[in-house]
């Protein structure tokens, strides 16, 4: 990482803060960049396990994915202003590399998102219409109404 001084000059604290600011922003990013990773590996394993219909693995998952979407957004909450604090720097080529993946697996975070929820959506439908003819299959109806009607209980025992 290369630092070009500005025309005017800065003191050696600035510059150093400045430094700190970089690195700092970096490996913010490459933590945002590797917490994507996993939430995305989370959603494959997601659509899997929607496709093989297993109920109680999707609520661990779905639970797991929240927790990995809360803590991207904690870690965004610490990004946003070091980028406002690192944009009033010089650039740093790297920084501007891992901001670039990191919109890349944004957008590919959405759309398997989307991707999971549509099907999800589809199972739903599939298991309503399960239920449903499960609901008007005769032998699956029990009438208590068919039998003979009784006219005198045994209460002797």
């Amino acid at each position: 990482m290369v630092l070009t001084m500005p025309a005017q000059s800065i003191s050696a604290a600035e510059l150093q803060q400045r430094v700190a600011v970089i690195k700092r922003f970096r490996e913010l990013l490459r933590a945002q960049r590797d917490r994507f990773q996993v939430y995305l590996n989370t959603l494959d394993r997601q659509k899997d396990i929607i496709e093989n219909g297993n109920a109680d693995d999707l609520i661990r998952h779905v639970e797991m994915e929240e927790k990995i979407v809360e803590d991207i957004f904690s870690i965004q909450k610490v990004i946003d202003p070091l980028e406002l604090m690192y944009n009033s720097t010089k650039k740093d080529d790297e920084v501007s590399n891992l901001k670039d993946v990191l919109e890349g697996l944004k957008s590919e975070a959405i759309t398997r998102s989307a991707r999971n929820r549509d099907m999800l959506a589809k199972r739903m439908v599939e298991i309503r219409s399960e239920i449903k003819s499960l609901k008007t299959n005769a032998y699956t109806r029990r009438n208590f109404d068919s039998g003979p009607k009784p006219t005198v209980v045994d209460i002797s025992g």
